[in-house]
């Protein structure tokens, strides 16, 4: 047999069994962040949780492992660096909060 192109998805499961019990997941598994983490009734933050932040202040999730319609490298690699932005934000506003 001969292939000309080929295209594969690795990782259709969530494989987060790993992840302590406090990380707010689906039914699937896959890790709730942001709006949906504050619809599940499973963030206790004094603020909204930023886009990729889990279910614990400060923790964020990216990629195949969250909960999204979009399962791509190219919106993994993009959530990455946004998720570094976000720790950022965190660690800022953490600082802020402990010179009051």
């Amino acid at each position: 047999m001969t292939l000309r192109d080929c295209s594969s998805s690795i990782g259709a499961d969530a494989e987060t069994g790993w992840l302590p019990a406090e990380i707010a997941r689906d039914e699937r598994g896959y890790v709730l962040t942001g709006a949906d983490v504050s619809k599940s009734g499973r963030w206790a933050g004094e603020r909204d949780p930023y886009l990729l932040e889990t279910s614990v202040p400060g923790m964020f999730a990216c990629g195949d492992v969250r909960s999204s319609l979009v399962k791509r490298v190219a919106s993994a690699v993009g959530e990455g660096s946004m998720a570094i932005a976000f720790v950022h934000q965190y660690l800022q506003q953490e600082a802020q909060r402990g010179s009051r």
